[in-house]
């Protein structure tokens, strides 16, 4: 890859660990730790740490450990490279990349793709607060309510009418500015893609400029084309794992563990202006799993704003799927009919606050919305409204849910369960009918295909911009993409991200049963957190567990626990950065008491074992040797008693511990 290890190196030890992490999932002190939801699997108890010393994380949960470089890799799924330029950028770190090839051609394009966007969105903000063609603009913007505060911190902008002011305006090369899809080629040259419309720029979640949409402002040029026009997908623009504002809206939504997900971008501005700066909206299309998955790193309740009742059976069935597979819950905001957050926002603030805060969950906003659509105070229409009910509350997969609904709905309108359950149940039939016929014909469901191409979606009956879809391309289990090219010390060679990686299932280091592998496992972690303390205190002989010997090693022939982990095999590194997270529950005393003490166990059964073998045989000799250790070694234990577990142990414990260590490690052949 052409990245020195010491640039590597400088870049781990440089990015503050959990103020990275933190950005995914909130984080709080324990002890010498920082702890949270794991970023990688769903889970309601924290099982995730965190340490900010030696700059690793681990997972007690799924197993997911590594580096900063090996999280970006796995949250953002980036390449080696990428993850450490990255960070390099957020460190102030300089890094030397002398790589050459098809792949460094390939990141120089993207970059050159990332830099023509920056370069664009500065030059259309400029335009947008300096330049007399944009005063028509700025007055539409701020009759919208959006004023010069919100311009700013969007960075919106204006794309004057005319030919190619972008085109002579940025200094970068034609190819890119076409490649970002900033510029078409017209009969006499490149022209500008976005002319006489209000820029609004789209950005990754870590801030990089990627696309832009825009907007016809009313009065200004012939109104020609439609009333938006967003870039076309890119190298580094994919609509169907995009959001708009992720990058502004990140860390509110960590903070609040709840996302609003609107329609168009003035509406997310909305919610940000009303201070509910947790918002985001689909680009130009439907809201897809990719986006559940990206929004579940982020936030758990997920609501929606945007009528979600219009999105029919297919994508109410992928609502729930996708609810129990990610462990999210969805939601929608109780927005008056007809009104959009963006107005809102200006006419009726409060309204707006209180659509959130009155957010109900997905299937009840479509029961209401059912009951709603008739009179319930004449019989007729009750029943109109119960059948209607029924058919919604069909779609839900909980039976005890769907049972919960029909209650309600016999109670409004005045009916008899005993008379909707065959309803019900005869609804939930056809309903599997339908879904397994749709699943065979290629999972179009009930609309038919998607006009993005994303299998499934569904049209809503909004703009269009932010309806459900179904299922993207990629297997929900598949990981990141792996750069088979990544040098050897790539996340230190161990298992980058959580589960799903296509590897057989890690060990589990968890889970130990045995004293003395738990008092191996307290051991190595001192020896990690206290190793000037724990140094001259342990031998590998005192590990009876192969893992734990090979881990011990591992650490007392390298320089530091990165090193040690940077040289380990698989397992072992896996084991490290699991103990460098966590916290021995009692101290070096009683650890190596607890580990002598076992492992001197195991020797004196050996012994017994290998005396009892010498007498049937014969061998007097061997007998003289060996049978003289069977009582010293009970003698030894006897010092121990109960010591060890927990109290601290006195001077003569101590001091027989000592005296078996010296004895363990000098030991030679089955004799010792």
């Amino acid at each position: 890859m052409g990245i020195p290890d010491e640039d590597v190196a400088l870049v781990r030890s440089s990015t503050d660990i959990v103020a990275l992490i933190g950005e995914y999932t909130p984080l709080k002190r324990v002890g010498r730790r920082f702890v949270g939801l794991c970023p990688f699997h769903a889970e309601k108890s924290g099982s995730f740490s965190v340490n900010a010393e030696e700059g690793l994380y681990y997972c007690f949960g799924c197993q997911a450990s590594g580096d900063p470089i090996t999280f970006l890799r796995a949250i953002e799924a980036c390449t080696f490279v990428e993850a450490v330029e990255r960070l390099a950028a957020k460190a102030g770190v300089t890094i030397r990349n002398d790589s050459e090839g098809p792949d460094r051609e390939a990141r120089d394009r993207r970059q050159a793709l990332y830099d023509a966007m920056e370069k664009s969105v500065a030059f259309y903000h400029d335009r947008l607060l300096k330049h007399e063609d944009a005063a028509r603009a700025r007055q539409y913007l701020r009759s919208r309510g959006l004023e010069s505060e919100i311009v700013r911190q969007f960075r919106l902008g204006w794309a004057p009418e005319g030919g190619n002011n972008l085109v002579r305006a940025v200094k970068a090369l034609p190819n890119s500015l076409a490649g970002a899809g900033l510029v078409v080629q017209g009969n006499y040259g490149p022209r500008d893609s976005f002319r006489g419309r209000v820029i609004f720029p789209i950005f990754q979640a870590d801030g990089k400029a990627v696309a832009l949409g825009g907007r016809l402002v009313p009065g200004v040029g012939d109104g020609q084309g439609p009333k938006y026009r967003n870039s076309p997908e890119t190298p580094i623009y994919q609509k169907r794992s995009t959001l708009y504002a992720l990058n502004l809206s990140r860390q509110a939504i960590v903070q609040t563990g709840e996302v609003i997900v609107c329609e168009g971008y003035t509406d997310v501005i909305g919610f940000f202006r009303v201070g509910l700066g947790r918002a985001v909206a689909t680009c130009g299309t439907a809201l897809t799993e990719d986006h559940f998955k990206l929004l579940a790193r982020f936030g758990r309740r997920i609501i929606l704003a945007f009528d979600a009742d219009g999105a029919g059976q297919s994508a109410a069935a992928r609502v729930y799927e996708w609810e129990k597979r990610h462990e999210i819950e969805v939601l929608v905001a109780d927005l008056p009919k007809g009104e959009d957050p963006g107005d809102l926002a200006s006419d009726d603030p409060d309204r707006l606050r209180a659509a959130v805060e009155g957010a109900k969950t997905y299937l009840e906003f479509r029961v209401k919305r059912a009951l709603d659509a008739e009179d319930l105070r004449n019989p007729e229409a009750r029943a109109r409204a119960a059948e209607r009910a029924i058919q919604v509350i069909a779609e839900h997969p909980n039976e005890l849910v769907r049972d919960q609904y029909l209650m309600q709905v016999a109670d409004l309108t005045r009916s008899d369960p005993g008379q909707l359950r065959p309803q019900l149940a005869a609804a939930v039939a056809r309903q599997r009918v339908s879904n397994s016929s749709a699943s065979k014909s290629g999972g179009k469901g009930a609309s038919g295909g998607s006009a993005s191409g994303t299998p499934g979606a569904v049209a809503g009956t909004g703009s269009g911009s932010a309806n459900l879809a179904g299922r993207s391309g990629r297997p929900e289990d598949e990981p990141p993409p792996r750069d088979e090219d990544a040098p050897p010390d790539e996340g230190y060679g161990y298992r980058p991200g959580g589960p799903g990686s296509g590897s057989a299932a890690p060990r589990s280091t968890t889970l130990r049963v045995s004293p003395g592998l738990r008092a191996g496992r307290d051991a190595l972690a001192l020896a990690i957190h206290e190793p000037a303390d724990m140094a001259s205190r342990l031998d590998e002989a005192l590990f009876a567990d192969p893992l734990q010997r090979r881990a011990f090693k591992a650490l007392a022939s390298a320089g530091s626990l990165h090193d040690a982990i940077s040289h380990a095999d698989d397992e072992v590194a896996r084991l490290l950065v699991e103990l460098a997270n966590s916290d021995p529950e009692i101290g070096a005393d009683q650890v190596v008491v607890a580990l002598v003490r076992a492992t001197t166990q195991d020797a004196l059964t050996e012994l017994e074992a290998q005396v009892r073998q010498a007498q049937t045989a014969g061998d007097n000799a061997r007998l003289v040797r060996i049978a003289p250790l069977v009582p010293w070694l009970k003698a030894e234990l006897e010092v121990f008693g109960e010591v060890g577990a927990g109290n601290h142990p006195p001077r003569a414990v101590i001091e027989a511990a000592d005296r078996l260590v010296a004895w363990l490690a000098s030991r030679g052949g089955e004799d010792g």
